[in-house]
């Protein structure tokens, strides 16, 4: 039997490992995907267009705001970033399972729209400390970058509540581990509703 598409949020601070976690479940199911978000920040390094993001200019990004092609968009740190919804629809009818790494308002946003079939998880960092560390490892945050990211922090935390799951990024194994159960756990309960006729069948193919 095959099983129903859903939408997954997963959000975190910046530097909680959110796309750590999203690529580890990627690289262990073939029918996880991986959703393409747009923004107008330069590319980090070994970003390529198309693959981590889909870098635009702020007026092509403003140019889909009007036109009504993403589900979802915030300013984050400056920089415009969005979902598009063809990316959504096109997952979702296929089955599949699509991982958003967005930010938390983000997330909430989709799961207002999607909310039958969306599933937000919110990843906790171990400490301040920690998080400050993963934030220099990167490489590509300068020092005013670091401190406006954490000073951004107690608002992101604050939203953390508000998701359907939270989950403490202590070890990664284990958080991919927990992710992964949730993810399935939820995907089964959405299939039921589709078998039995009380969720949306436009977005379950047998």
């Amino acid at each position: 039997m095959n099983k129903a598409g859903i939408l997954v949020c997963v959000s975190s601070p910046s530097g909680g490992g959110k796309t750590t976690v999203c690529r580890r479940l990627l690289e262990q199911h073939q029918d996880y995907m991986f959703s393409i978000s747009c923004t107008t920040r330069p590319p980090r390094r070994h970003e390529r267009d198309g693959i981590d993001y889909y870098f635009l200019s702020s007026e092509e990004f403003e140019r889909r705001i009007r036109e009504g092609k993403l589900a979802e968009y915030q300013e984050v740190h400056g920089h415009y970033y969005g979902t598009m919804k063809s990316a959504i629809e096109q997952a979702l009818d296929q089955g599949q399972v699509l991982l958003a790494d967005i930010d938390v308002k983000g997330a909430l946003t989709l799961k207002h729209q999607y909310s039958e079939i969306c599933l937000t998880i919110f990843l906790t960092p171990p400490s301040l400390d920690v998080l400050k560390k993963r934030l220099r490892e990167r490489g590509t945050e300068s020092k005013g970058s670091v401190q406006t990211r954490m000073e951004r922090l107690a608002l992101e935390m604050s939203y953390g509540k508000k998701f359907d799951v939270e989950i403490l990024n202590d070890r990664l194994d284990e958080t991919v581990e927990q992710v992964k159960h949730i993810i399935e756990q939820k995907r089964e309960e959405i299939t039921e509703e589709y078998i039995h006729g009380s969720g949306n069948n436009s977005l379950f193919r047998t």
